[in-house]
């Protein structure tokens, strides 16, 4: 499943366009290259400057490369920019660091809405959480539907992306982070965790939930009670539960 990245993302259709992109810095979810691309020059400084950024970069037929461009003269080669720059791990160390507060951190497994992602950092942003973590294959990334669902909170919350989820919730886990993962298969209810000392929320997919890695890795997990007929919350929904007695926790904690 490729990361959706919605109708009004904003493309960069073409060899020198893309490569031009990547070479200023600008902000790219990902790049897509037709199967029949071929050796070009150009082509390999992109595949270059994608492996040191730590672009993902995926292969598709031709004609859906081109349907994607919406009739740009694309050359085999599309790139979707994000609506804002990802950040490094260590900035979301650093900024809890900067705050002089036990680090809260919100780490998710495989969020494929814009929706869902936007809400969420909506949420992030109220309830006082110092970063959240994507990662960067088979997810959503900060597309322009994300901007607009998260009402403004993507500009203040910062944003890690990561190739690895269990790697890194094991980095995280060396330093001394807890890390907390909201699954229905959880044994303890999750008002009953302790949240005020460094931790990390690990949410799943809307379909999955957690991967079985990720939650293999996560030092506790924690349900959510429900009383109802439907099995799950919708991701954006559970998160935002966690977050604010997270929240709730600390504060009372400081008062």
């Amino acid at each position: 499943m490729q990361q959706r990245e919605g109708a009004s993302t904003d493309t960069i259709a073409g060899r020198q366009p893309v490569l031009e992109a990547l070479r200023s810095g600008r902000p790219i979810n990902r790049v897509v290259l037709a199967h029949e691309v071929g050796r070009h020059s150009i082509v390999a400084d992109i595949l270059r400057l994608c492996r040191e950024r730590r672009i993902p970069v995926d292969y598709v037929p031709g004609r859906s490369l081109a349907d994607a461009a919406g009739g740009s003269v694309d050359q085999g080669v599309l790139a979707y920019a994000a609506a804002k720059d990802y950040v490094d791990l260590d900035d979301l160390l650093e900024r809890s660091r900067i705050k002089g507060e036990a680090p809260l951190y919100c780490i998710l497994d495989g969020i494929e809405d814009p929706q869902n992602l936007g809400a969420i950092l909506r949420t992030a942003d109220a309830a006082g959480v110092h970063g959240v973590i994507v990662r960067s294959r088979r997810a959503v990334g900060l597309t322009a539907g994300v901007s607009r669902a998260s009402a403004g909170a993507i500009e203040y919350v910062p944003v890690a992306r990561v190739p690895n989820i269990a790697q890194t919730i094991e980095g995280l886990k060396q330093l001394n982070v807890w890390v907390i993962g909201v699954d229905r298969a959880g044994s303890t209810e999750f008002t009953r965790m302790d949240y005020t000392g460094a931790i990390a929320l690990v949410i799943g997919s809307e379909g999955a939930g957690l991967s079985d890695l990720a939650k293999k890795r996560c030092d506790m997990i924690a349900s959510i009670p429900m009383r109802g007929e439907i099995s799950s919350l919708n991701a954006s929904v559970a998160a935002a539960l966690v977050m604010y007695e997270a929240f709730r926790q600390r504060r009372s904690a400081s008062a």
